[in-house]
């Protein structure tokens, strides 16, 4: 699929890459919107020191979106939805006058501090494209994602996908035409994603949207690898529950399909690990703990960033805590290596620790995830047990105490009331 054609000439390069002026327009970032006036200023806030121009496409909005989108200089154009992700994207990068493109949305926010990475990495003479790490705010699982949104204003690449668009294939055709091109890794996280704090309610609309489109798209391009993966996920993501033993199955052949297009294929590392990542989580909802492991070890071997990695061995740490195995700890101590700002990584170390019996361990485990995430009341009714359990008992009531509040303030006044009652029968 190739992008709508505009007035603008295109710079081919050669093999030395780009020609540079003195003064070079260097980066347009690129967003498509509806009805974003929540999250619209926040988003622009945190590019706007790095981009030279920013170019939002709306689909439809009936808030202040586009009245947002001009306070920050945008150049704003209208899209009539057609039920086509790709498309929407190609006409906003279409747009763009700059030699480098960021895609970001509106949930989204720029990470500052990897601000200086990406000008460093857009000087590469070599570089077509980059992935970027995205935290995944509120994710359960996989809470680090790669994404590859960041590439150069090239007439060859476009987005396909009428969901879960991206602009792989085409990035892969231009490497094959042009082998000196690289595709760069950003290891440290450059977006951070709110997606994954919606409502059940908003959960429910984007599922049923989801699952139309992704379906929409396979009628088309059966052999997807990455969109079997996506829908498959998807489908697992909606079986946890004992009725949907349907979505648990056909998340599995769906799966089962993308993984057998992805064999021995090193252009496909990311979906590979992916793949392999859903299919252990299907495995681990549905009771199968052995299969579940061998799709998590075989996941971490393949060659991608490690914090992609992450939910591979945190799961692996919580099977082996399940069946009380003491490898839990080194898989939850690698989490934390791997990602030492990740709060909930030293919160299950703690719990490992503990339950090994490794209290003073434990205790510093959950003091460090209380440092990271102040409001973590988990990690602070824990940590007050560990404290109890070593005879510290007036740091462990500070503990509890602190727990009731945050449960108070986080509106979960059930567990609140559970640790107030057995905090008063102690004090007996």
């Amino acid at each position: 699929m190739s992008r709508p054609k505009t007035a603008k000439s295109s710079n081919r390069p050669s093999k030395q890459g780009f020609a540079r002026s003195p003064n070079p327009i260097i980066l347009s970032a690129c967003l498509i919107v509806k009805n974003e006036e929540q999250r619209l200023s926040q988003c622009l806030e945190s590019i706007r020191s790095l981009v030279d121009e920013i170019i939002v496409v709306d689909t439809g909005s009936s808030d202040r979106t586009i009245a947002i989108a001009k306070k920050y200089q945008a150049r704003v154009f209208n899209f009539a939805w057609c039920d086509d992700f790709s498309q929407a994207r190609n006409y906003a990068i279409a747009q763009a006058k700059c030699k480098w493109i960021l895609v970001i949305d509106a949930d989204e926010i720029l990470e500052q501090n990897a601000i200086a990475t990406l000008q460093a990495v857009i000087q590469r003479d070599d570089c077509l494209a980059v992935n970027l790490l995205r935290a995944e705010i509120g994710a359960t699982q996989a809470p680090y994602s790669s994404v590859l949104r960041l590439f150069r204003n090239h007439p060859e690449i476009a987005f396909t996908g009428i969901y879960h668009e991206s602009i792989d294939r085409s990035v892969t055709a231009l490497q094959a035409q042009e082998p000196y091109w690289q595709v760069l890794n950003i290891e440290v996280p450059v977006l951070l994603h709110y997606g994954y704090t919606d409502s059940e309610i908003q959960f429910r609309h984007k599922y049923e949207f989801a699952k139309r489109l992704m379906h929409k798209h396979l009628e088309v391009f059966p052999d997807d690898s990455y969109m079997l993966n996506k829908l498959g996920a998807l489908y697992i993501s909606n079986s946890q529950d004992r009725d949907r033993i349907n979505d648990h199955n056909l998340g599995i052949e769906l799966l089962n399909k993308g993984l057998s297009l992805t064999k021995d294929n090193s252009q496909k590392d990311l979906i590979r690990y992916e793949v392999h990542f859903h299919l252990g989580l299907a495995y681990h909802y549905s009771g199968d703990l052995e299969l579940a492991k061998t799709f998590y070890i075989q996941a971490i071997a393949i060659e991608v960033p490690e914090l992609t990695k992450l939910s591979a061995y945190q799961n692996l740490g919580n099977i082996y805590q399940e069946i009380n195995q003491k490898e839990a700890i080194a898989y939850f101590e690698k989490v934390t290596q791997i990602a030492p700002n990740f709060a909930q990584g030293f919160f299950n170390y703690g719990i490992a620790l503990k339950t090994s019996g490794l209290f003073t361990d434990a205790i510093a485990a959950y003091q460090k995830a209380i440092s990271l995430e102040p409001k973590y009341a988990e990690a602070n009714q824990n940590l007050g047990v560990v404290m109890m359990k070593v005879g510290y008992f007036h740091d462990a009531i500070a503990a509890f105490t602190r727990a009731i509040q945050l449960h108070e303030q986080q509106n979960n006044y059930q567990a609140a009331e559970i640790l107030r009652s057995a905090l008063q029968e102690f004090n007996k």
